[in-house]
């Protein structure tokens, strides 16, 4: 019962299937991966920069570097924001 409870409230009911056969991935675990995905696509630019700043900024690397790189990352998003200069990622990064 709890297994067709979870089964009817789970987004894209297709793609857990296609996970659950294709790889050794248990129901709730495909579930779970592609909530995950939806959250990584469905993030803003604003989000995306301010999480890769941080993460790039955890590295060690230094503002000038971290905004180039972000730069160079953006395009390949799922849904390509425009092209922003270093001045714009600074100011969605500290206002």
């Amino acid at each position: 019962m709890l297994e067709r409870r979870h089964r009817a409230e789970a987004p894209h009911e297709d793609l857990v299937d296609h996970l659950v056969r294709s790889t050794p991935l248990q129901r709730g675990e495909a579930a779970r991966v592609v909530l995950d995905v939806l959250a990584y696509f469905d993030e803003t630019t604003e989000e995306f920069v301010r999480r890769r700043h941080r993460e790039l900024q955890s590295q060690g690397l230094r503002n000038e570097e971290i905004f180039e790189r972000i730069r160079h990352e953006m395009p390949h998003r799922a849904v390509a924001p425009p092209d922003l200069s270093a001045r714009q990622l600074r100011r969605l990064v500290y206002g």
